[in-house]
């Protein structure tokens, strides 16, 4: 990934972040992917009453891609903080980490951001060592 595919994800996961659905924790996250295919989706937290039912901003993301027919993951961007505060690095939560292992393809990058210009990046087996497969082609 060049410096302006990271830009543009951290800048769609910026703007996904605002749409966060957030009342209880005031936490807004907000995630982009890129797909094999070169296309972008973007997905935020949404949380609910029942706190089980809550979706993580890199599920929604990724599972939008999937419902769309996309099924190889390229990268994710993340971005996540306070609502009305600056980002901080966020980290996907465990099971978004299998989730994203699900779907990467070979050399998957991870972006965790708190503004275009600082950010991490990091390959899905630095997140989630040992990743859970049922059959899944390499």
């Amino acid at each position: 990934m060049n410096e302006n595919e990271i830009s543009e994800m951290i800048e769609l996961a910026m703007q996904a972040r605002t749409k966060a659905y957030e009342p209880y924790s005031n936490f807004q996250v907000g995630a982009c992917v890129k797909m094999e295919n070169g296309s972008y989706y973007t997905g935020c937290n949404i949380e609910n009453a029942s706190y089980g039912a809550t979706n993580c901003a890199e599920r929604t993301a990724v599972f939008k891609a999937v419902s769309e027919g996309c099924r190889k993951l390229s990268a994710i961007a993340i971005v996540g903080g306070l609502k009305d505060g600056e980002c901080d690095y966020t980290y996907p939560c465990g099971i978004c980490r299998q989730v994203i292992a699900e779907f990467a393809e070979q050399g998957c990058v991870i972006v965790v951001a708190k503004n275009k210009q600082e950010y991490r990046m990091y390959s899905v087996e630095e997140l989630l060592p040992e990743t859970f497969h049922l059959n899944k082609e390499e």
